[in-house]
This record gives C-alpha cells, sequence and structure tokens, in this order.
C-alpha cells in the first residue's frame, strides 16, 4: 500500500459472509477479492471494463470489477464464481457450462458464468437474443459463443425443471 494513502476499513459482504478489511482507497474490487480475501476464480483481464473477466455481481448485478473502488463496494453484497456453487456440487449454470462444451482455456468462464446467473435470476426463460445481450460484455476468445449461447440454454431449462 502507498505510505502516503491513508487504509481505509471497510465492511462488505463475500458470498454470503460479512467481511471486514483494511485496504487502499484507490484499490479495485477485483484486487480486494483476489488479493485481500484469496478468491482468483475472479480473473485480471483488461484491467479496463472492457472484457468481462471480472465480473461479479455487485447487489445482484454483473459488474466490472476493474472499475468498482474499494469504497464503492463498502456494506454491498458481492457474489463471485466461489458463491454460486457449493465445494462437491456445481449450480446448474456451472454443469451446464460442462456438458455444453461452453469452457475451453476458462479465462472468461467466471465472468460469463456470473452475468448469465444474474440473467436466471430475473428470467428463466429467456430467448437467444436476450441471452446474447446479457453477455455482451463478456469476450471470448475460444468459443464463438455458441456453446456459451447453448450453455446458458441448457441451464435455463435444467432450472426450470428443478
Amino acid at each position: 500500500m502507498n505510505e502516503s494513502i491513508e487504509a481505509i476499513s471497510l465492511q462488505l459482504s463475500v458470498n454470503g459472509k460479512t467481511r471486514k478489511i483494511r485496504t487502499d482507497p484507490n484499490k479495485t474490487l477485483l484486487y480486494i477479492l483476489r488479493e485481500d480475501l484469496g478468491l482468483t476464480g475472479t480473473k485480471d483481464g483488461c484491467q479496463e471494463g472492457e472484457c468481462g473477466a471480472c465480473t461479479v455481481l455487485l447487489d445482484g448485478v454483473p459488474v466490472n470489477s476493474c472499475l468498482v473502488l474499494a469504497g464503492q463496494a463498502a456494506g454491498r453484497e458481492v457474489l463471485t464464481i466461489e458463491g454460486v456453487g457449493q465445494k462437491g456440487h456445481l449450480h446448474p449454470m456451472q454443469r451446464a457450462f460442462v456438458e455444453a462444451g461452453a469452457v475451453q482455456c476458462g479465462f472468461c468462464i467466471p465472468g460469463s458464468i456470473l452475468s448469465a446467473y444474474a440473467l436466471l435470476g430475473s428470467n428463466q426463460n429467456p430467448s437467444e437474443d436476450q441471452i446474447r445481450g446479457a453477455l455482451v460484455g463478456n469476450l471470448c476468445r475460444c468459443t464463438g459463443y455458441t456453446k456459451i449461447v447453448d450453455a446458458v440454454k441448457l441451464a435455463a431449462e435444467v432450472m426450470r425443471n428443478e
């Protein structure tokens, strides 16, 4: 931490657990998650809010965590990929990504899953256009997006039937 900048204390809920940390006010939520809390599932891609690799849900809304400063996260609810499933039990969205072959290099997958998770939280029967719209901020260099869209459709079907 820069010695000339005074650290701030903040409290936030991450994956359902209250976390209290002391950190540099200029640190982004991305680095709070990765460095201060050890949650490395959130990926560091472009650091400019363009790629979506760092997508998390902030109060249920997908955000680029690389653009959210520490103080903006205070008192808020954060969901990362580590909070989507449970140890030994994947969430239907995670299973669908595996079953549909949407996981290739895996770098974009946490952000894509969280964007899709948010979509299905508000719309369990989205059209393909709605799925593509929800994923527009998540860049993938491996899949061509077809398998990711197929995975979201599969997850929606499974979740409707559970």
